[in-house]
């Protein structure tokens, strides 16, 4: 009996799996949906597609293309003298106390403007506590640094200078060593018109630079403008559920694919190791403790390891979190009473009930709408006087 019964379970799981198996082949999407219906929903503009799923109260812009770059206009930005002494000063170590780390150091030209770890290491090999977001699309963004301490490229460029675990350089001494060297002197007066280098200069220019990082057009942008052909069935169900059940449209919308709002996703910390108080550190607001930017989400399969603290390096672990609903650490009425730090977690986040193969397509999308590298390269010989 026992053997007959495995006998029957075996033929089960093999008919579940072929089933599986043929559920696409005969025209449906994992979810149930028809492929040519799902096809044609969306394959118009993005002006007729369906309605999202978007809470009450939730400020969205529907997905929008890149345009094509001009290559005439951005051959010409990158020959104006303001971008030529911002690059100039990106790639250049001598902006750090010790001689030896530059920007490029954790926004690497290499790795989409990031660096690929967890968190970075800087002066005297110290770590900081977030990861290093990439710079592509940066002159797009509200606010920078994943708290939104700063509301300016120009004012963000000080920070990592400054900071004894990133650059460890003090503002006040940098002018001098740069006025040091003849080669800067005269990137700054064609800049400028001064050949007296202050710090207003040197954040000036890396802004000027940074303003020039762009993602490339991906196929979900060719998509957008018509060429249907540039997704697959799997990544149209992904585009679908992204917008329907998945509900990351809360958050990431726009031409960008973020909202520019800061959330707690429910991964504080709080009183635990890698606690971070997030966006309350800036503000003393207590409804702020582990809020943080949203990111965009152009190029997302090449900035991986992600969030915050860069602890997820597993895209399919990292959805998982989300189709938990992350509500398992947010703070009751009692527990915000009694302590008014304890952090909540945003009412966006809900179980999602997402299975496996919903969950593939999602990741199918996020391939998408990440586009191909383009690894500039660096100065061949940085201004020093001979």
């Amino acid at each position: 009996m026992k053997k007959m019964k495995l006998v029957v379970a075996t033929g089960l799981l093999v008919a579940f799996s072929l089933l599986h198996f043929s559920f696409r082949e005969i025209g449906y999407t994992s979810s149930g949906i028809k492929i040519d219906s799902l096809r044609s929903l969306y394959e118009r503009p993005a002006a007729q597609w369906p309605k999202p799923n978007v809470d009450s109260g939730v400020k969205w812009q529907e997905f929008k293309a890149l345009p094509e770059v001009d290559s005439k206009a951005y051959f010409a930005t990158m020959e104006s003298a303001q971008v030529i002494l911002g690059k100039n000063l990106f790639f250049d170590p001598i902006l750090s106390g010790s001689n030896q780390i530059s920007c490029s150091s954790c926004h690497n030209p290499q790795t989409s403007w990031a660096d690929k770890l967890s968190v970075s290491i800087g002066h005297d090999h110290a770590s900081g506590n977030r990861n290093t977001p990439s710079l592509l699309n940066v002159k797009e963004r509200k606010s920078f640094f994943w708290d939104g301490r700063a509301t300016t490229l120009e004012d963000q460029v000080k920070s990592p200078i400054e900071a004894h675990n990133e650059m460890a350089m003090n503002l006040k001494e940098l002018p001098a060593k740069l006025n040091g060297i003849k080669a800067y002197k005269e990137l700054v007066k064609k800049a400028y018109g001064t050949d007296k280098i202050t710090f207003d200069h040197v954040a000036k220019a890396l802004a000027s630079f940074q303003r020039t990082l762009t993602s490339r057009r991906s196929r979900f942008d060719r998509f957008l403008d018509g060429e249907y052909k540039q997704l697959n069935d799997i990544e149209v169900e992904g585009l679908h559920l992204f917008r329907t059940k998945a509900r990351c449209i809360n958050c990431h919308n726009g031409q960008y694919f973020t909202d520019e709002q800061f959330h707690n996703i429910g991964l504080t910390y709080y009183k635990r190791k890698y606690e971070d108080l997030g966006r309350y550190n800036v503000t003393k607001d207590p409804n702020d403790v582990g809020k943080f930017r949203t990111p965009s989400l152009r190029d997302v399969m090449n900035t991986n390891p992600w969030m915050h603290n860069g602890l997820f390096d597993n895209i399919t672990g990292l959805l998982n979190l989300y189709n938990s609903g992350m509500q398992m650490n947010t703070a009751t009425a009692a527990q915000k009473a009694a302590d008014p730090l304890h952090p909540v977690t945003d009412p966006l986040m809900k179980k999602l009930n997402l299975t496996r193969d919903e969950i593939q397509a999602v990741i199918a999308f996020l391939e998408s709408i990440t586009a191909t590298q383009y690894k500039m390269q660096r100065p061949e010989q940085l201004p020093r006087d001979r």
